[in-house]
């Protein structure tokens, strides 16, 4: 295995992963500040150990499924994913769709969090619950992305450092800033996200399907290109019929 040649898969991994670990760090620091770090801190943990043991635990049941199977089964996952991602994506370049704040995510959460009269104790049930619920919850998606992208072409190993690294870094990041990660720019993470992810899945179902790809591996290049033309225009026309219909609205007496 080329590192070069996994480089998409681990960019792929990397980008998706970031997305992730941002929204559950912004619910944990939420949790920790208002709440109390070291709940906080045990529910991330929980949450950590609780993964290990779904990747343990179904890691050797993907490895033992048909080629074939697994390529329609991964196309699948990632075009489902990728289409999501994208499909939110285009709405807020569009503007139908606020951007995504992880500065007001992180005001509503330490404002639900907020203990009443009773003070909140180091072994506060709400902080440990809400952080284990976020790092399970986005965890599982880092896993699926990480199968989804590596699984086929024996890439696990180069996807699962590119997630690793992401997460690592998200978590160094909020233990400096202890704030949210509202820099980071999450629609257009997502954006070039949904269009790897998309294409990735496009390729590997295609693959699976029986599909003789022109080129190999770099027909992923091709597809990106085709789903990222394709969101373009989607962006372009959805503004163009939202100006068109604020243009009617402002005309009628």
């Amino acid at each position: 295995m080329s590192w070069i040649q996994a480089s998409p898969q681990m960019a792929a991994a990397f980008l998706g992963s970031s997305i992730e670990a941002v929204e559950a760090m912004t619910i944990v620091l939420a949790a920790g500040v208002v709440r109390g770090w070291r709940p906080a801190l045990i529910g991330t943990a929980a949450g950590l150990v609780t993964l290990a043991a779904i990747v343990a635990l179904f890691g050797p049941a993907i490895a033992a499924i048909p080629i074939a199977y697994l390529q329609i089964v991964v196309g699948t996952a990632l075009l489902l994913f990728g289409i999501r991602w994208l499909r939110k994506a285009i709405l807020r370049s569009a503007g139908v769709v606020a951007h995504h704040d992880e500065s007001a995510i992180y005001a509503q959460q330490a404002s639900a969090l907020r203990p009443s009269d009773n003070a909140a104790t180091r072994w506060d049930a709400v902080a440990m619950l809400t952080a284990y619920k976020a790092v399970v919850l986005e965890g599982v998606e880092v896993v699926v992305i990480v199968i989804g992208v590596g699984a086929v072409g024996d890439m696990l190993l180069p996807a699962s450092v590119g997630a690793l690294a992401a997460c690592v870094l998200v978590a160094i990041a909020g233990a400096l800033l202890h704030r949210p990660l509202a820099r980071v720019p999450e629609n257009t993470l997502k954006y070039i996200v949904g269009i790897m992810l998309t294409a990735f899945g496009w390729f590997w179902f295609g693959e699976g399907i029986g599909i003789q790809w022109p080129y190999g591996d770099a027909a992923i290049l091709g597809l990106m290109a085709v789903v990222y033309v394709t969101s373009a225009l989607a962006v372009r026309s959805i503004r163009r019929v939202r100006a068109l219909a604020d243009a009617n609205i402002e005309g009628r007496p």
